[in-house]
């Protein structure tokens, strides 16, 4: 059964920040904390709210010197 909640609720129950949701709404990074709280207001798992998008950047690691 899916709920609707609106913004201004939602960052009242959870207790977090209107530049976290700004976060939110723009994509940017967040803690988990953050993702948790949500999840626990609106009874669901962390990972019903996020996919993983693999990042097109390969980081390289310098071999450890002999």
């Amino acid at each position: 059964m899916e709920r609707e909640i609106g913004k201004a609720e939602l960052r009242k129950r959870t207790g977090l920040s209107s530049a976290t949701f700004t976060k939110l709404r723009r994509n940017q990074e967040v803690n988990l904390s953050v993702l948790l709280k949500i999840a626990e207001v609106m009874n669901c798992n962390a990972g019903d709210m996020m996919d993983f998008v693999p990042d097109d950047t390969v980081i390289e690691q310098e071999e450890p010197e002999k």
